[in-house]
């Protein structure tokens, strides 16, 4: 359903030539009815894909295809009626719904701006079904965004990106404003609505755990590239790139008769993006790191079944 190919976005800096490097290279493809998680480090480019994605953002370079259409080149009323497909669930439930419309109201405009209900009365009927399908009481309609809980509203922004029938859905870490008892609520949710709409999912988080519960496929980022994609079990038990294992090392066992300590194999801060390190963009905070990593930027490769990495050091370990 949706694919992205070779998507680089570059931000101006104000008084400045410099740019910031969002995304470099990026490519993906996500199925009907599958999820694929992408994870990494804040500041790694994940929101800006997502935004790239929907349209919200202009590439600089690179093409996104929806069900088999080109949405960059779109513009205008062609691009409103192609982005019903591919809807976009934002990280913050409060600041993203309009403060003073009704639940109702909110949910009714989108339904009125995409002319979906010949009559009020239709889009009204609309609207209840879409509470109760995101598991809310028709009483909800009647209040404001202040008066609903963090995962209400969650549901509520949810239930707005279902309104207009899409066949993706871009997550953008979802779950991270909400209280711990209410995350498992909401992504239970989502793996309903996914199997019983046939929904594909585009899932970003930080948070390797709610990844590995959502994903059928993984993709890590780091500073603006993909540097290891596959199948959510090898990536997240078996990883091959340095980077996963150091993600994958600090996540706590939250069993205390089992918990080890955390050892960081991950040393330093993210380089500036303005300013990214030359040949592999990791190689700075890499314990595997070789004279040939600050030279040469390793390509994507595919190292195990269906399993890619983008790493000079493992790539010549595993293939030779």
């Amino acid at each position: 359903m949706l694919e992205a190919i070779e998507l680089i976005k570059r931000f101006p800096v104000r008084d400045s030539s410099a740019e910031v490097h969002a995304l470099n290279g990026v490519s993906l493809t996500v199925a009907r009815g599958e999820t694929l998680g992408i994870v990494g480090e804040s500041g790694c480019g994940k929101s800006t894909l997502a935004e790239v994605l929907v349209r919200l953002q202009q590439p600089t370079s690179g093409r996104v295809i929806l069900d088999g259409v080109d949405l960059t080149a779109l513009r205008g009323a062609e691009l409103r009626r192609q982005r019903r497909k591919i809807q976009l669930v934002f990280q913050d439930p409060y600041s993203s719904l309009q403060p003073r419309q009704t639940i109702g109201r909110t949910l009714t405009e989108v339904l009125r701006v995409h002319r979906i209900g010949a009559t009020a009365a239709a889009r009204a009927g609309r609207m209840r079904e879409l509470l109760d399908q995101v598991g809310l009481a028709p009483g909800h309609a009647d209040r404001y965004p202040h008066e609903l809980s963090g995962g209400q509203r969650q549901r509520v922004g949810i239930a707005r990106a279902l309104a207009v029938e899409p066949s993706v859905l871009l997550l953008d870490e979802p779950v991270s404003a909400l209280d711990v008892s209410v995350r498992a609520e909401v992504m239970n949710l989502l793996a309903r609505l996914r199997d019983e709409l046939d929904l594909g999912f585009l899932f970003i988080s930080h948070d390797v755990a709610m990844v590995r519960q959502l994903s059928d496929r993984v993709a890590v980022m780091y500073l603006g590239r993909i540097v290891e994609q596959g199948p959510w079990r090898p990536v997240l038990d078996a990883p091959i790139h340095p980077y996963t294992s150091g993600l994958r090392g600090a996540v706590p066992i939250p069993d205390p008769a089992i918990e080890q300590p955390i050892t960081a194999t991950v040393i330093g801060e993210v380089p500036n993006p303005v300013d990214p390190p030359a040949g592999c963009t990791f190689h700075p905070r890499c314990p595997l790191a070789e004279e040939r990593c600050a030279e040469e930027e390793p390509s994507l490769t595919e190292l195990a079944a269906d399993h890619a990495a983008a790493c000079h050091v493992m790539a010549r370990r595993l293939i030779n």
